[in-house]
């Protein structure tokens, strides 16, 4: 493809980068659309167009950025890589306040910033933030696309890349894309999956799940203007987009050259499960969606090679390894995808006192391609589904649909002996299912008062930090916020008690909580670890014991064993699970900083304890 008419006027040296960009990347982008569309080359031309504007309108210091990047790709799975997710409005307030809370983020050590929904969208109910109506616009109330890139700026000065929430799936309503189709444009209308009747939909319905049985149950709705029955996955005012026509992936790719030319570093891929339709399937974590996947990856390494993909997909075991890419996907789709299979298994070996069944689990997935990174969490935004199999729970001799319906009673308060205090969210009662909200220190018992509370949440960090991958820390959780018990009284989301574990940063009394001081010292820990980049892969290993958590990371500066106690009784760790990886009693635990307690050659673990084990330095 001719690139001069696009570049005319770069210097010669922009000209030459891009080209060699092209040269390298196209091959892959026309891989991509290959199977996607009937004529790959015309959509590859098209989207490298896209690219070379987006490149030619990108300033200096963002080229500079994608330089660096390109030297050290490795940015997001180095060991001093730390994570903060949290709504801008309830952390500090406009975008301007973000920029000057800069230095807290900086003292707890992050290095990426995720902030919630921001781009504008609908009035009234939006999802969260997720039926957005105009993805060129800020929210009013946070600031405008000028101090955007103004906190770009200034996360960027400190070491911290932004992260923001691009929805894929669908638009808002409102979105001009909607508003021109119901206002009879066919070139909008098509942008859509749009029935004259039901018969089609139903058809689809035979196999689609529910997302939001309570108030937005099925996956169509009729709108009077268009005249039609649109595809609405998730509520009536979020229309779903239709990735099979060329058009709106060449839509997304220039909002994610926009947002990358005002500084965003990551984007969030939400809803990416979703993109892709087939009838007599769930429609869900289809083949085309990481086709579609690297193609938007492609675009971005051409013109802004410091972004990075992450792949918000909250699916099943089976399916989650492939947004990190498989087979000849390998390493070409998201740079990062949610673990979210740790985080429901750790909630369940603290609940049960047991390691066994996640470890299995766990056991089931494979490492990521050593280019990639999970994204490794303990709480996050949204509410815990419990995503634990029939099959891995009937390897541990447990009924899965038993012990689900278990973990929920359990993080509700309802079982016997629970030391939560989290809320249900969603209950089906056609399938049982019954999903969990709550924050990582209601849910672990420091709101509740038990004792062990703060050692769950310490445990809760350092697991999520020890795992490999880039951990993330939801607002509030360095300092153990529990629930907001006011959360209902906003009328806008009076019926989602997710808004139960988004409290607002409680300033200036950050300091007075007691989680942080053992949290700065796990990180600092983590931070002078090598072993823990997270292009080693982690083994989950059988558990010393029914309670010990274990995973061995093998590194070229030797093993690093960590070993995390889910039980409320001390554990003796034989001297034998030692030697198996190549180490002794006199092993140095970064935790705690030297030997753990021994006894001959065996060492003890403390109720709750965890231990980060590497040889003795000699």
């Amino acid at each position: 493809m001719e690139l001069d008419d696009t570049l005319t006027g770069l210097p010669p040296h922009r000209r030459e980068v891009l080209e060699a960009r092209v040269e390298r990347w196209r091959p892959d982008l026309v891989e991509a659309l290959t199977g996607l569309y009937d004529d790959p080359e015309a959509v590859a031309d098209r989207l490298v167009g896209l690219a070379a504007d987006g490149f030619a309108a990108r300033d200096d210091e963002l080229h500079a950025l994608d330089l660096r990047r390109s030297l050290a790709p490795d940015w997001f799975q180095r060991p001093d890589a730390l994570g903060y997710a949290a709504y801008a409005e309830r952390f500090a307030g406009t975008l301007a306040d973000v920029a000057a809370r800069v230095g807290y983020l900086d003292d707890l050590g992050v290095t990426y910033l995720h902030l919630m929904p921001l781009l504008q969208p609908r009035p009234g109910n939006s999802d969260g933030g997720y039926a957005v109506m105009d993805y060129g616009t800020v929210r009013p109330d946070l600031g405008t696309t000028a101090d955007l890139r103004g906190l770009t700026s200034t996360l960027r000065a400190h070491g911290i890349s932004l992260c923001l929430d691009l929805v894929l799936n669908h638009v808002a309503r409102e979105h001009e894309w909607a508003r021109r189709a119901r206002a009879g444009e066919q070139r909008y209308r098509d942008y859509f999956l749009v029935f004259p009747d039901r018969t089609v939909p139903d058809a689809y319905e035979r196999t689609l799940p529910e997302v939001f049985p309570d108030f937005a149950p099925g996956s169509f709705t009729f709108d009077a203007e268009l005249d039609g029955w649109v595809w609405t996955t998730f509520n009536d005012f979020q229309w779903d987009v239709d990735w099979s026509n060329p058009d709106v992936l060449a839509e997304y790719a220039a909002v994610v050259l926009d947002l990358a030319n005002h500084g965003v570093e990551v984007l969030r891929l939400d809803a990416i499960a979703f993109i892709a339709k087939e009838m007599g399937t769930s429609s869900q974590n289809l083949p085309s969606v990481h086709a579609l996947t690297q193609a938007l990856r492609t675009v971005a390494r051409i013109a802004c090679p410091a972004v990075v993909l992450k792949a918000e997909a909250i699916v099943g075991p089976q399916d989650l390894p492939a947004y990190l890419g498989r087979g000849r996907h390998h390493g070409k789709v998201s740079d990062l995808a949610y673990h979210n299979v740790l985080m429901v298994h750790l909630w369940s070996m603290l609940a049960t006192r047991d390691a066994r069944m996640s470890s299995h689990a766990l056991q089931q997935l494979p490492a990521p391609p050593s280019t990639t990174a999970w994204v490794v969490y303990a709480r996050c935004h949204d509410d815990i589904g419990w995503a634990v199999s029939d099959e891995d729970a009937a390897a541990a001799g447990l009924d899965g649909f038993a012990h689900r319906r278990f973990l929920s009673e359990f993080y509700a308060g309802d079982f016997p002996g629970s030391w939560s205090d989290g809320l249900v969210f969603q209950e089906n009662e056609a399938t049982g299912d019954r999903r969990i909200s709550g924050s990582l220190a209601s849910l672990a018992g420091l709101g509740s008062g038990d004792p062990h509370g703060r050692d769950r949440v310490l445990l809760a960090h350092a697991l999520v930090l020890g795992f490999g991958g880039l951990p993330v820390l939801w607002m509030g959780d360095e300092i153990g916020l529990t629930n907001d018990e006011s959360w209902a009284d906003d009328p806008a989301h009076a019926d989602d008690n997710r808004w139960a574990h988004r409290p607002p940063m409680p300033w200036p009394a950050v300091d007075e909580h007691a989680v942080r001081p053992g949290l700065d010292a796990l990180v600092a820990a983590r931070r002078g670890l090598p072993r823990l980049h997270a292009s080693v892969a982690t083994e989950v290993l059988d558990p010393v014991d029914p309670a010990v958590f274990t995973t061995l990371r093998r590194h070229p500066l030797g093993p690093l064993l960590s070993l995390y106690n889910v039980g409320d009784a001390a554990v003796r760790v034989p001297a034998h699970a030692l030697a198996a990886v190549g180490l002794d009693g006199s092993a140095h635990d970064h935790v705690g900083g030297g030997p753990l307690p021994r006894e001959g050659d065996d060492v003890w673990l403390r109720p709750y304890g965890v231990a980060w084990l590497t040889a003795a330095e000699r």
